[in-house]
């Protein structure tokens, strides 16, 4: 009989001691979902010693002010009461303290917490606080270049921000905003328009000059901001059955207040309210969490609710988000979408290829036989500068096509499998014509305005906005069950009107199978053309997690405490005064 005579280490120290050594981040990764963080014991959380908790100003201690958000912070010294004294030891201190605060609010983020961890922070966010830390300092003859400051806000922040930024630019400062918010456009003292279209279509100067004038030009930006392209009213809301829906009961995760959520199913539901107000929390934490919990055993826990009513109605979840497609230049388009499997088929079945027994594979970058085998199918060669970023540069066997020479003989249509995989999936969808298969899939990219991106692009180099309109690409060929629930956080970013426009058709084409899609969304043209409204605040931080209004667009009009709903109401006015228009 055999026996073990050694000691065992035990699972959970195993996993302790390879976290620790390893240098691996995708082990650290795999073994942090087993993992939870608890606040330390002896301090609470606040990182300090008992002396230092033990000085308080207006009764607070430091870790008492730090867990307030901006709003209430700079509220507490607003009000803040000292004796003469005290007022003349604090008073230059005190006032940088609320200069600074005012400044935080000023750019949209004053329902931050000061200890908020700056990994948890989304890209507008972090830009903003960026923003507020020049906006006090008080130079002069800087260039601030920002790339989508509106990211995450709310239009009824829209106006503070631009404020901020037109008082950079009255300091002496030149401020250039790369931006499609409408208010932001209207308030710029010059544009520069880039077009005509994407891609290869794209990359010219098709005006410059005072923002004024650009209402007089014949740019696509210029249509829409004139009103004679806009994105359209739907006919009809869809109606929403009384038994079809999910309920979330009692949200309160962050700053939710306990609620009751109601989200009706088959319809396109949208989440709003101002930033911070909990809708990442509610839609992202506890509702996909929550399902992805029940449907697929997820080991992901979910935010603080008392459970999703109606969970059976839906057999799949599935996250949209602005994540890469890949980690690594191999991934791109064409392999993402499985459109590159196809294509290696019709190349093996080529005369040439079939007479020198070239399998499929012969025809992948990422496999031995057909690849150039000098910078293993990646068409470059990586060089380690030690202190300084790695440098790229093309291969100098293969001058970047990824595959050796006996393989790029093969050609279709005079085009070799690097020729194919360097086409944008405009002209792809032209060279694959007569192949059902292809042509379906690259036109389901077309249609989400992905008609210039290069098939074989590396993922690395695609946007968030791209990476996802890839991904509902994907989403779009597939069979559809009817019982598919799609999630979007915020689609719209960084997208132009027209694309906004293409967006919003194919989130209709996944609601038309049947299918439920729930979008977290600030941008007032997708907002209207929602069947369903679920507005969260009134406030964000501590003043939110409340469900202010809920309805049709029609609906929650009449609600005085939503800040959306005021902003719709102009949104809904032009659709009136157009009708009336067109009536006469």
């Amino acid at each position: 009989m055999w026996v073990w005579d050694k000691p065992f280490e035990g699972v959970i120290p195993h996993l302790e001691r390879i976290f620790r050594t390893t240098a691996s981040d995708y082990m650290k990764g795999e073994i942090s979902k087993y993992m939870s963080k608890l606040a330390c014991p002896e301090c609470g959380g606040a990182r300090l010693k008992k002396e230092s908790l033990s000085v308080y100003v207006g009764g607070k201690s430091i870790w008492d002010i730090i867990k307030m958000n901006i709003g209430a912070c700079c509220e507490f010294f607003d009000q803040l009461k000292l004796t003469s004294f005290e007022e003349k030891v604090a008073h230059h201190i005190i006032k940088e303290i609320k200069k600074r605060l005012a400044f935080a609010i000023d750019v949209g983020v004053g329902y931050l917490s000061l200890d908020r961890l700056s990994s948890t922070l989304s890209g507008g966010e972090a830009q903003r606080i960026r923003l507020a830390t020049q906006a006090g300092s008080s130079l002069s003859g800087v260039l601030y270049i920002l790339d989508e400051p509106t990211i995450g806000l709310h239009p009824r922040d829209d106006k503070k921000l631009i404020t901020t930024l037109k008082n950079l630019r009255d300091l002496g400062n030149t401020v250039i905003v790369v931006e499609h918010d409408e208010q932001m456009i209207r308030n710029a003292d010059w544009m520069i328009d880039l077009g005509p279209g994407a891609g290869l279509k794209g990359g010219r100067v098709v005006y410059s000059g005072q923002q004024e004038n650009i209402l007089l030009a014949s740019t696509l930006t210029a249509k829409y901001l004139r009103g004679e392209e806009s994105i359209h009213f739907p006919s009809k809301r869809r109606p929403h059955l009384q038994q079809s829906y999910l309920l979330i009961k009692g949200a309160q995760e962050h700053n939710l207040k306990n609620i009751d959520v109601r989200i009706p199913l088959g319809v396109f539901v949208c989440i709003t309210g101002v930033s911070g107000s909990g809708k990442s929390t509610l839609v992202e934490d506890i509702l996909y969490r929550g399902l992805a919990r029940a449907i697929y055993d997820s080991k992901e826990k979910p935010g603080r609710h008392g459970g999703i009513e109606g969970s059976h109605l839906i057999d799949k979840v599935i996250i949209v988000d602005q994540s890469p497609i890949g980690r690594t230049p191999r991934s791109n388009p064409a392999t993402y979408t499985g459109v590159f499997t196809y294509i290696r088929q019709v190349f093996s079945k080529l005369p040439e290829a079939r007479m020198r027994g070239y399998k499929p594979a012969r025809f992948s970058f990422n496999v031995s036989g057909g690849r150039c085998e000098a910078c293993r199918g990646e068409g470059t060669r990586k060089i380690e500068m030690h202190f300084l970023p790695d440098v790229y540069v093309p291969c100098q066997v293969c001058a970047g096509r990824r595959f050796n020479k006996q393989t790029l003989e093969v050609r279709f249509k005079g085009k070799n499998i690097s020729d194919v995989l360097e086409m944008n999936v405009d002209e792809a969808i032209e060279l694959f014509e007569n192949f059902p298969q292809i042509k379906n899939i690259l036109q389901t990219v077309k249609d989400v305005g992905l008609g210039y991106i290069g098939l074989g692009q590396p993922a690395t180099t695609l946007s968030g906005g791209e990476a996802q309109r890839i991904k509902l690409a994907s989403q779009l060929r597939k069979k559809a069950t009817g019982k598919t629930l799609y999630i979007l956080d915020e689609p719209t970013t960084g997208l132009h009107f027209d694309d906004v426009k293409k967006l919003l058709s194919v989130l209709q084409r996944l609601i038309d199978k049947k299918n439920t899609v729930v979008i977290i969304e600030h941008n007032l043209d997708v907002i209207k053309c929602a069947d369903y409204i679920i507005d969260l605040g009134p406030e964000g931080g501590d003043e939110g997690g409340y469900v202010v209004a809920a309805g049709t667009p029609e609906e929650i009009l009449s609600i005085s405490g939503s800040f959306t709903a005021k902003f719709l109401k102009q949104k809904l006015k032009k659709r009136v005064c157009t009708r009336v228009h067109a009536g006469e």
